[in-house]
């Protein structure tokens, strides 16, 4: 009975080691700083990803129809507008699953930006951003189901710093003597 309860034992250990050993893909939003944006005016936000190694997930602009593209959504809080979001290129690269075919795809860190504007009437304080990264992860031998990858930001709504002050004008009769 021992015996038993023992290859039951070593048989689970097996189990777990091995799904312990299968990577699952997966993006990571690097943590950043809150940005200081003025309103009224456009901000540029620039997020930073990383894809995990021995991963890659197709671009924004992917090199066949079929292929899903990776987009961020933002949903913005009231009175602060997203604007146009920047992709970075992907890289052509093949793989086993397509060897005659190059796949645009992102590797690695990559980033991405959006212009955010609070509107002139915005009060001044934090706001908070939510939305998401949709992506489709790929291995060297194989893609797997598109993922959501939540996406959570603040940001700080500040007074635009004061205008410069200007010298008073020199007297062209001024002497160091």
């Amino acid at each position: 009975m021992a015996t038993l309860g023992l290859v039951v034992a070593l048989g689970l250990l097996l189990l777990a080691q091995d799904q312990f050993a299968k990577k699952t893909p997966s993006v990571t939003l690097l943590p950043f700083s809150t940005p200081n944006l003025t309103r009224g005016k456009a901000n540029v936000i620039t997020f930073s990803f990383r894809v995990e190694s021995g991963f890659h997930i197709n671009s924004n602009q992917p090199s066949a129809d079929y292929l899903i593209p990776t987009t961020l959504r933002i949903d913005p809080p009231t009175d602060l507008m997203v604007g146009k979001i920047t992709y970075p290129r992907g890289e052509d690269m093949t793989f086993t699953f397509a060897p005659t075919e190059k796949v645009n795809v992102y590797t690695g860190e990559f980033r991405v930006s959006v212009s955010v504007r609070p509107l002139a009437s915005v009060l001044y304080g934090q706001y908070e951003f939510h939305g998401n990264l949709r992506y489709q992860a790929c291995d060297n031998a194989a893609c797997y189901p598109p993922k959501n990858l939540p996406v959570r930001f603040a940001v700080k709504v500040v007074k635009p710093p004061p205008p410069p002050k200007k010298n008073p004008a020199q007297s062209p009769h001024a002497t160091g003597s």
